[in-house]
C-alpha cells in the first residue's frame, strides 16, 4: 500500500527547513575539510622537497665525534662461510644495501663517518669485519685467506643482509677494494655499482706471478715482501707496540712505496721518532684501533698478502676476463698506492677503462693520502651518495 504526505503542512516545512539547514552545514564541512586537506598536502610536499635537497649534501663536520656516533649502530654477528661475521648496520631495513668492505689495519670503524651519512639518507649501511680482523673469526691456517674465501664469505653476508639474491651497492677500501674488485668480477649479479677507493683493479698477468715481480721491482725490504714470513713482521710489530705500529701505518701518507727495513721505522725512520696525529685522526679512533689488534693481532690481516701468489693462481680461469659493473673510481694524490706499481699510466692510458668497461669517473683528490674514507669523509660520503643515485 502506498501512502501519500501532504507536504504543505506547517510539519513539513519545518521538516524541510532542518534538512535544508543540514545540507548547508554538510556542504561547509566538506569545503573546510578539502581546504585543509589541500593545504597539508602541499605543506607534506614542500616539507619532502625541504628535506631532499638538505640530502644533497651528505652529514657535515661528521668527523668531530666518534662515540655517539659509534653506539648509535647496531652489532651483530652472522655465520657465514663457516666463519663467525661481526658486523656493523646501521638504516631503515627495507632501504637500498652498501656494502662497506675495509682494508688493512682497519676495521669496519673505518667506515663510521659514511655509515652515518649515507644511513641518513635513506640507505642501509653493511660494515663487516673481515676474517682475521676485529671480532670476526680469524682461521688459523694462512692458506684461509685466500680471496675466493673472503669472497664467499661477502656472498654469505649478503644472502643474510640482502636475502632473494639481490644486487647490493658496494664500497671498498684498499684490500677492501681488492675484494669488492673480485666480487664484481666473480659475482655481478650481487653488485648494482660499485665505488672504489685508493687500489685498481689488478688484472691477472698469465706470465708473472705477483711476489717475485714485485721483488724483482722493489727489493727485500718492500713492504708486501717483508709481509711474506709468517711471524716475522709480527715479531717486529710486537716489539714496535700496537700502538705505535697503527699510528705509523695511519698517518702515512708519502707519495711513494713503502719499504720496511728490519729494525727500522717505516721507510727506515728511528723507532723514536714522534708521530703526529693527523687531524682527522683522534686519539680515541686510535684506542679503538690498538684494542681490537691487540686482542686479534695483525697475523690475521698480514695474511692476505701471504696469499698474493695463491690468489694468482686460483684466478687462472679468470685471465683477460672485464669487471662488467658501473664503477667510480677514486683516489689521492699523496696516496701510496696511485704513486707506485704504474698505476698512473694504467689508468692515463686506458687500461682501467679496457678492464672495466663500464668505469663512469675516476677523481683524483689532491693533497689527499691513502686513507682517503676517513682523511676526507664528508666528501667521500657526498661521492658515493651522488654516484649510487644514479641507480
Amino acid at each position: 500500500m502506498i501512502q501519500y504526505v501532504d507536504l504543505t503542512s506547517p510539519t513539513m516545512k519545518v521538516s524541510f527547513e532542518f534538512v535544508h539547514l543540514q545540507i548547508i552545514f554538510l556542504t561547509l564541512f566538506v569545503v573546510i575539510y578539502s581546504f585543509l586537506m589541500f593545504s597539508t598536502h602541499r605543506l607534506t610536499k614542500l616539507l619532502k622537497t625541504i628535506i631532499l635537497r638538505s640530502h644533497q649534501n651528505p652529514i657535515q663536520n661528521s668527523n668531530t665525534s666518534t662515540g655517539n656516533m659509534a653506539s648509535s649502530i647496531e652489532h651483530r654477528t652472522i655465520n657465514v662461510n663457516g666463519i663467525n661475521m661481526h658486523v656493523a648496520i646501521k638504516g631503515p631495513e627495507n632501504a637500498p644495501v652498501i656494502l662497506f668492505i675495509h682494508g688493512f689495519p682497519q676495521l669496519w670503524y673505518s667506515w663510521r663517518h659514511q655509515i652515518e651519512a649515507l644511513s641518513s639518507l635513506g640507505y642501509r649501511a653493511v660494515a663487516p669485519d673481515l676474517r682475521g680482523y676485529g671480532d670476526t673469526d680469524a682461521p688459523a691456517e694462512v692458506s684461509s685467506y685466500t680471496v675466493l674465501h673472503v669472497v664467499g664469505d661477502l656472498i654469505g653476508l649478503l644472502d643474510v643482509v640482502a636475502p632473494n639474491k639481490e644486487s647490493v651497492f658496494v664500497v671498498g677500501h684498499d684490500w677492501g677494494a681488492l675484494m669488492a674488485w673480485h666480487l664484481s668480477l666473480f659475482r655481478p649479479d650481487r653488485v648494482k655499482a660499485f665505488v672504489a677507493l685508493s687500489v685498481l683493479f689488478n688484472p691477472r698477468n698469465p706470465s708473472r706471478k705477483v711476489i717475485s715481480t714485485l721483488k724483482a721491482v722493489y727489493g727485500d725490504d718492500y713492504y708486501m715482501i717483508r709481509f711474506q714470513e709468517p711471524g716475522e713482521i709480527e715479531a717486529e710489530f710486537a716489539e714496535m707496540g700496537t700502538e705505535r705500529v697503527l699510528m705509523e701505518c695511519l698517518s702515512y701518507r708519502t707519495p711513494a712505496p713503502l719499504f720496511l727495513p728490519k729494525g727500522q721505522g717505516f721507510n727506515g725512520k728511528s723507532l723514536d721518532t714522534p708521530i703526529v696525529l693527523p687531524t682527522w685522526l683522534s686519539e680515541e679512533d686510535v684506542k679503538y684501533y690498538t684494542s681490537k689488534f691487540e686482542q686479534k693481532g695483525f697475523a690475521g690481516g698480514l695474511n692476505y698478502y701471504r696469499n698474493l701468489d695463491r690468489n694468482w693462481e686460483l684466478t687462472a680461469p679468470w685471465t683477460g676476463a672485464q669487471v662488467k659493473v658501473p664503477v667510480k673510481f677514486i683516489v689521492g694524490d699523496q696516496d701510496l698506492t696511485y704513486n707506485s706499481l704504474g698505476a698512473k699510466d694504467y689508468i692515463a692510458k686506458g687500461g682501467l677503462k679496457r678492464d672495466v668497461p663500464l668505469l663512469e669517473d675516476v677523481v683524483v683528490m689532491e693533497g689527499v693520502g691513502h686513507f682517503i674514507n676517513e682523511e676526507k669523509a664528508d666528501e667521500i660520503s657526498k661521492h658515493i651518495y651522488d654516484f649510487f643515485q644514479k641507480f
